[in-house]
């Protein structure tokens, strides 16, 4: 597995990846993904990470683990790749964006343009095996996701952290700096859409706080001209 992100992300988490339990998980996945057919590929796994460095983060989505068919994930919670269809939580993101901040929804699913605005799009596991939701749970990613989102509470810029679901409303406990928002919701599958995600205008509310920080707001539109 490769470490190397590129960017601030590097230093900042040095100490982490030397950890005992660190080196215990990379065996795991390196192992995992020699075994079996993984998601996402091997060189994304990081690519959060490597689009949003860490003095860029404006907002913070945080997911459950990725997508588990072909060609889907891409190490960006909720996004699929380019040409891809995309799935039911997904479309209704687009929805809500379109209801909260009157955006065109886009034909692709892929959040790349997000996450260089500033969008942390982390899941809380970061790999899955083929078509096995969850298969990669338990092996020390929530550790490790876990322990960087207590890092970004400790980011003295105010950030606003989006929870959806109840597993992401999970990891409330770990964000306990008062300058930090918190945006919580029902999770945007299809299940969840109509018991508080929709109409609960996550994006224009961030963007609120954002510059009542005089921080710029994000651009949600990821349909590029």
């Amino acid at each position: 597995m490769n470490k190397h992100i590129g960017n601030s992300w590097d230093i900042v988490l040095n100490d982490e990846f030397n950890k005992e339990y660190f080196k215990k998980l990379e065996e795991r996945i390196d192992n995992e993904y020699d075994t079996y057919l993984c998601h996402p590929d091997k060189d994304l796994i990081f690519n959060a990470f490597i689009l949003t460095p860490i003095e860029k983060i404006k907002v913070v989505i945080i997911g459950q683990d990725p997508y588990f068919n072909e060609n889907q994930a891409m190490g960006l919670s909720f996004s699929v790749k380019e040409g891809i269809k995309k799935p039911p939580s997904l479309e209704n993101i687009f929805k809500e964006m379109q209801n909260d901040v009157n955006l065109e929804i886009p034909k692709s699913g892929d959040l790349t343009l997000l996450a260089k605005e500033g969008v942390f799009l982390l899941n809380a596991t970061l790999s899955v095996r083929d078509k096995e939701p969850l298969s990669h749970k338990g092996l020390g990613w929530e550790t490790f996701t876990d322990n960087v989102i207590s890092l970004l509470n400790k980011v003295e810029r105010p950030i606003v952290f989006i929870l959806w679901g109840n597993n992401a409303k999970e990891k409330e406990r770990l964000i306990t700096s008062s300058h930090h928002l918190i945006i919580k919701s029902s999770h945007p599958s299809p299940l969840g859409a109509y018991n508080g995600f929709f109409n609960s205008k996550p994006f224009s509310r961030a963007n609120k706080f954002l510059m009542s920080n005089s921080i710029s707001p994000v651009d949600w539109n990821i349909i590029e001209e």
